[in-house]
């Protein structure tokens, strides 16, 4: 039981263990991850933390913790060198002595042999967990974690800190020991709604009255050109969150019309190449400021290749002309950054590649080389199809940068595709 002197131990908390996540070295995807997990299981989450590899602080971090909450996970600090410090951290914060765990030790041997390592003092230090842990086995890596409750209604899960391997020790022992713990409180399901060319206060306003539901929940996000709102339902179980979930969804999508163009895992570039590929159509891009950054968001589909032929990069004029056929005297009357070359760029990939679709795009993504009459931010978009070529000029601004501009360019591109796809 709590001590009646502190507040109820309730929900999960998530500590993050590594110096190199408070520096910035790498970003902290682990808690995200874990944040979605506790989420399907419909355990609480209430606070994330990052710690570095400080024992004094660690210690105190975990203590906190534990008068707080009823589960702790933590990630990092499992490894074999000095600044790997969250075992005997643990142990420390809850004066419990260590010990090796022969089998822990074993299978450390074990793996070090099939890669042809070399044991050492060192890595033998993965093999000592708290006097009365569980085993949280590792079956990619060498540092094993613990399942442990070193207070009464307090239980620790720690893995390390490399995703892959904690991913795969969550789905194969974690879950299913939290499954049968007592501490969900039924399920929480989301979906994300994504969306294109609508600014967030203005989507916010037309979802307005759906943001004060209490259950389900409706939250907006704002990204580069990309909106999204993340729908969460609370429930018994999956089929009564789902329950709550599809009426909402569908009105979201009544009031927004064609300005929402996926859920979940879905992209721009994911729903372009689905639409195409019902149509039995294929597409082709040209790009001059994106870089490649337009064939790279098609690529990196599965399966893109059925219906995405191929692009040009062409940033010089030379290779505009060489390779897209675009006419000289376009580029010396209108310069690269016109209407009429973009066209142009997009019908000659389309005539190249034989494509049913063309994308083009040429613009100037900063931060130099604009002009008043052609600024940092003016971006032309061309989109060549059955019907015919047309190309607009967009001025996406210069304040966030030659990365948002780039960004923006990409995904505009697409959407107008999208649109003309129907």
């Amino acid at each position: 039981m709590s001590s009646p002197h502190l507040p109820e131990r309730t929900g999960a908390e998530i500590l993050c263990v590594g110096s190199e996540l408070l520096l910035g070295s790498i970003v902290n995807s682990n808690a995200r991850w874990l944040a979605d997990q506790l989420a399907a299981l419909g355990i609480p989450h209430f606070r994330q933390q990052v710690v570095g590899d400080h024992r004094s602080r660690l210690i105190a971090a975990l203590q906190s913790a534990s008068r707080r909450c009823r589960l702790l996970i933590t990630t990092g600090g499992l490894g074999p060198t000095p600044d790997d410090l969250t075992t005997e951290a643990i142990a420390a914060a809850f004066d419990t002595a260590l010990e090796e765990r022969p089998e822990v030790w074993a299978d450390i041997q074990a793996k070090l042999v099939r890669r042809g390592g070399i044991p050492s003092a060192a890595l033998r230090r993965q093999a000592l967990l708290p006097v009365g842990a569980t085993l949280l086995p590792n079956p990619t890596g060498t540092a094993a974690g613990m399942i442990w409750s070193p207070l009464p209604g307090f239980t620790l899960l720690t893995f390390p800190g490399v995703p892959s391997e904690m991913q795969v020790m969550w789905n194969a022992t974690a879950a299913p020991w939290l499954r049968q713990s007592g501490l969900a409180q039924g399920v929480f399901a989301s979906r994300i709604l994504r969306f294109w060319g609508v600014g967030e206060s203005t989507l916010a306003g037309q979802v307005e009255d759906l943001l004060a539901c209490p259950n389900p929940t409706v939250a907006p996000y704002a990204g580069a050109g990309e909106v999204t709102l993340r729908l969460t339902a609370a429930a018994a179980d999956p089929a009564a969150a789902a329950a709550l979930l599809d009426p909402l969804e569908a009105e979201v999508r009544a009031r927004t019309a064609a300005t929402c163009f996926g859920a979940d895992d879905d992209s721009l570039a994911s729903v372009v190449l689905a639409a195409l590929r019902q149509r039995g159509q294929s597409l082709a891009v040209a790009e001059s400021c994106t870089g490649g950054g337009l064939g790279a968001a098609l690529a990196a589909v599965p399966g893109a290749s059925d219906v995405f032929l191929g692009g040009v990069i062409a940033y010089a004029n030379a290779v505009k002309q060489q390779l897209l056929g675009v006419p000289a005297e376009l580029l010396r009357e209108h310069g690269a950054v016109s209407d009429p070359v973009a066209r142009a760029m997009a019908e000659g990939v389309q005539r190249q590649t034989g494509s049913t679709w063309a994308l083009a795009v040429s613009g100037v993504a900063g931060p130099g080389g604009g002009t008043p009459d052609k600024p940092v931010g003016l971006v032309h978009l061309a989109l060549a199809g059955p019907q015919g070529c047309t190309s607009e000029g967009v001025q996406f601004g210069a304040s966030r940068g030659r990365g948002w501009i780039q960004t923006l360019s990409i995904g505009e591109a697409l959407n107008r595709l999208r649109l003309a796809l129907g």
